[in-house]
């Protein structure tokens, strides 16, 4: 079962689906089948299970239908209304167009994930909501739960085009607008900066006491410093190259990501934002998987 639906959620397959809409219903109920679990459909309360009437409950939840058939009190117990509202934040910053090796960049990792996660969220009656960081722009399209919404979602999503530097807190200032009692954040970036602008603003979504998620994007090449010779780099933010001798620099550049890797975790964590990287050739299971565990948790 596993090897079937890991078809369904591999990145390079998954490329290949150019209708987004398509894509996610692919990634979710591949997903799905592979679990033993059921999507909740709908809002408000949903029954749980009945049990005998004890002093002090409250009458208004006594079912007299199960009276009338057995002449005993019962209290239809209920589970509270879990529907929650799911912010979905992407860093639209040049570098998230870096491309890996099998041809996947960041900017579509992220479009397959969010696109995913948007559905399986709407189909559980939950509101999704789209903020896309550009250097002069903040996208914004306020959560909601209806499906005209959703097609609104995919159309935006499907129409980013990575461009420019990360921008300042001031410009993400709509970001901290109108929060909801309950919602999850989650943020998709690939935490490359300038002077820690990203991580600022990590920092102040996760004093707001929401709970935050975030997605840490990095490509394979990038991890491995899969290179060969002598390249010229350029970044992709400032228009800035160098050139190295990758034989001569690997063993630094990989002691060093790790340092910072470790740090970034550890970091995130004791502000207690919860940290999750993925890489992108890697199959969308453990997204959805990680989504799923902390939206339960809420």
């Amino acid at each position: 079962m596993a090897n079937h639906s890991n078809k369904f959620i591999n990145p390079k397959i998954l490329a290949k689906i150019k209708d987004l809409p398509l894509l996610a219903k692919t990634v979710v109920e591949g997903f799905m089948a592979g679990q033993n679990q059921s999507l909740r459909r709908g809002a408000g309360l949903e029954f749980s299970q009945y049990r005998s009437y004890q002093p002090g409950d409250d009458l208004r939840q006594l079912d007299w239908k199960m009276f009338a058939r057995s002449d005993r009190y019962y209290i239809r117990e209920a589970e509270v209304d879990t529907n929650i509202t799911v912010r979905f934040i992407l860093d639209g910053s040049a570098s998230i167009g870096h491309e890996d090796e099998n041809g996947i960049s960041k900017i579509d990792y992220a479009r397959f994930l969010v696109a995913s996660l948007a559905y399986l969220a709407t189909t559980q009656g939950d509101a999704v909501g789209l903020y896309v960081l550009h250097e002069n722009q903040l996208i914004n399209l306020t959560p909601r739960s209806d499906n005209m919404h959703l097609q609104r979602f995919w159309h935006q999503l499907t129409e980013i085009k990575p461009e420019g530097k990360f921008p300042d807190t001031q410009a993400a200032a709509n970001l901290f607008a109108d929060r909801r009692q309950k919602e999850l954040t989650v943020f998709l970036t690939d935490l490359y900066e300038q002077e820690a602008e990203i991580t600022e603003l990590l920092y102040q979504l996760g004093a707001q006491r929401h709970e935050l998620q975030l997605f840490h994007l990095i490509s394979r090449n990038e991890l491995n410093f899969s290179f060969s010779g002598t390249l010229t780099f350029e970044d992709l933010e400032t228009g800035q190259t160098m050139q190295v001798s990758t034989a001569e620099q690997r063993k630094v550049y990989l002691q060093r990501q790790q340092e910072w890797l470790e740090s970034t975790e550890r970091n995130m964590r004791n502000r207690q934002i919860a940290y999750d990287r993925f890489v992108t050739d890697e199959p969308l299971d453990k997204a959805l998987r990680t989504f799923l565990q902390k939206r339960l948790l809420l």
